[in-house]
């Protein structure tokens, strides 16, 4: 993966190398939906770097089911389990395009483990 200024960038970069083993590419299959993730360093649409799928750096070729749009520091408390999504949804930290079918399951045990950290990692 590219360099990256993004504080969360070792996070993602342990989501990548977690999405290529067996046990990730079970947990893509069973979600079933693309994601895309654009992380802003401090203001959204202001160098935001984007993550998708596999877990790779640009944007998605398709069209992703859902784009999520954080702050840097927002997505590593989501991901670290220190923030509540659904608190930063609703004070703005999250801002959310796409289907709603698709937002639905994040709290599903398959699709929470590919956002959260199942590993157990410190952040």
């Amino acid at each position: 993966m590219d360099s990256s200024s993004l504080k969360s960038a070792q996070l993602l970069e342990q989501r990548r190398l977690h999405m290529a083993t067996d046990a990730g590419k079970e947990l893509i299959k069973k979600v079933g939906l693309v994601y895309q993730l654009n992380i802003a360093p401090k203001k959204l649409g202001v160098d935001e770097e984007i993550f998708v799928g596999e877990v790779t750096k640009g944007p998605y070729q398709g069209k992703p089911d859902a784009t999520f749009f954080f702050h840097d520091n927002d997505f590593l408390g989501i991901a670290s389990g220190k923030t509540n999504p659904q608190i930063a949804f609703i004070r703005g930290a999250i801002k959310i395009k796409g289907s709603a079918c698709s937002v639905a399951p994040l709290d599903a045990p398959p699709t929470r483990s590919a956002f959260l950290n199942p590993e157990g990692h410190k952040f």
